[in-house]
C-alpha cells in the first residue's frame, strides 16, 4: 500500500473534529505538516494527534517540500483559492473543504487549474459519503421512487448564528451565511441523488434579521463562540434563506436559518415520487413511505464516519487518476446553484440559467 505524505493547512474545527481523526487512523497517511497561521494551534493539534511530524506557520513552507503529495486547505473560506491555487501549482493534489471557495468563477478557475496541472481536487462535500445518502441515491437510480418530482428541505436553528461578528458572519470571509455554510450540504447532496441534477432557474430571499443590533443579541448557545466578535465585529450576511429551484429532474424547495424566533431544530430532506416518497433525517437515518401499501419502513443501518470514507477516497482517487464523486467536476453545480441563489435574491428577481 503506497504511503501519501500530506500537509494540513488549517487547524481549526473541522480539522480537529473531522479531518485528522480520520488521517490519524488512515495507514496509508502521513500528516508531515499541521499549518496555522497561529502557532499554538498548530502546537495543540500535534499535541492531540501525534502522528503530526512538524507544525508551521507558512504553508508554502509545505508545498516547497517535495514529499508533500497532497494538501488538505481547511483554511476560512476566502483562502480557499488562494491556497488551493498555489498547492496545485506547487505539483500537489488538494482536498479542499467546503465550499469551493467564495463565488463560483472562482471555483471554475480551480477546476481548470487541476485539469492543467493534471492533479487530483476534491472538495469537502462530506455528505456525499453519508450511508444513508448512498442508500438513497441508489435507490433513486434503481427507479424505486418512481420519478422523483418535487423535493423540500429545512435546515432551521433557533439562535444559533455562530462565532457572532467573527469569520462566520463577515461575507468578506465567508462569503454568506446560512446558505454557503449549512445550505451547501443540504443542496449538493440533493443534487447527487437526483443523479447529477442539471440547474434550470432558481429564485431566492435572503435575510440578516437576528442580530442586527450584535450587542442585543440573545442566544442559549453559540458554536464558534471563540472566534465572536460582537464590539467590533461584521455581521453581513444571511440568518436566512428561503428559495426555489427548478432543474431538469425535480424542483426544490427550501428554508434555513442559522437563527429563529421558535425553538425548534429542523434538519430533514422530503423526496416526493410518484411511486415512494422518503424523509431523511440530516446526519441521520431515512423513512421511505409506498404508495401502494400505504406503509412506511424506517431505516436501521450503521452509518460509518463519513470523513474516513471521504478522505480514505481521496488518497484512491490519487493512486488511481480517476476522479471519485468528491471531485471538484461534480461539485461546480452546486456552487453554481449558491452563487445564482445569492444573486436573485440580491436583485429580488427569479434568475434563469
Amino acid at each position: 500500500m503506497k504511503t501519501t505524505v500530506v500537509a494540513v493547512v488549517g487547524c481549526g474545527r473541522i480539522a480537529n473534529n473531522a479531518h485528522f481523526p480520520a488521517l490519524t487512523k488512515l495507514d496509508n497517511v502521513r500528516i508531515k505538516y499541521a499549518c496555522d497561521l497561529i502557532l499554538e494551534k498548530a502546537v495543540a493539534a500535534k499535541e492531540k494527534f501525534p502522528k503530526i511530524e512538524e507544525v508551521i506557520t507558512d504553508y508554502k513552507v509545505a508545498l516547497a517540500d517535495p514529499e508533500v503529495e497532497a494538501v488538505f486547505v481547511l483554511t476560512p473560506n476566502f483562502a480557499h483559492y488562494t491556497v488551493t491555487m498555489d498547492a496545485l501549482r506547487a505539483g500537489k493534489h488538494v482536498m479542499c473543504e467546503k465550499p469551493v471557495t467564495v463565488s463560483y468563477e472562482l471555483s471554475c478557475e480551480m477546476a481548470a487549474e487541476a485539469d492543467k496541472q493534471g492533479k487530483i481536487l476534491n472538495i469537502g462535500v462530506c455528505n456525499r459519503y453519508h450511508k444513508s445518502v448512498e442508500l438513497l441515491e441508489e435507490l433513486n437510480r434503481q427507479g424505486e421512487f418512481g420519478k422523483i418530482y418535487h423535493i423540500y428541505c429545512s435546515f432551521r436553528a433557533f439562535r444559533s448564528i455562530p462565532g457572532l461578528g467573527g469569520a462566520f458572519t463577515d461575507k468578506a470571509q465567508s462569503g454568506g451565511g446560512a446558505l454557503i455554510d449549512w445550505g451547501v450540504h443540504f443542496l449538493d447532496l440533493i443534487l447527487y441523488i437526483l443523479g447529477d441534477a442539471k440547474l434550470k432557474n432558481v429564485t431566492c430571499d435572503a435575510y440578516s434579521e437576528m442580530a442586527k443590533d450584535m450587542k442585543s443579541y440573545k442566544y442559549k448557545s453559540m458554536w464558534a463562540e471563540d472566534t465572536k466578535d460582537i464590539e467590533n465585529g461584521v455581521n453581513d450576511v444571511d440568518d436566512f434563506i428561503t428559495g426555489y429551484i427548478r432543474t431538469d429532474k425535480a424542483s426544490i424547495s427550501f428554508n434555513g436559518a442559522w437563527a429563529q424566533n421558535l425553538d425548534k431544530g429542523e434538519m430533514f430532506i422530503d423526496f416526493l415520487g410518484d411511486k415512494k416518497g422518503a424523509r431523511l433525517t440530516y446526519g441521520g437515518q431515512f423513512e421511505v413511505t409506498d404508495g401502494e401499501t400505504l406503509e412506511t419502513t424506517k431505516t436501521e443501518h450503521e452509518i460509518p464516519n463519513m470523513y474516513l470514507c471521504e478522505d480514505a477516497d481521496f488518497f484512491n482517487s490519487i493512486e488511481s487518476g480517476v476522479k471519485n464523486k468528491n471531485n471538484i467536476d461534480n461539485i461546480l453545480e452546486s456552487m453554481k446553484l449558491l452563487d445564482y441563489l445569492y444573486k436573485s435574491a440580491e436583485i429580488g428577481k427569479e434568475i434563469q440559467l
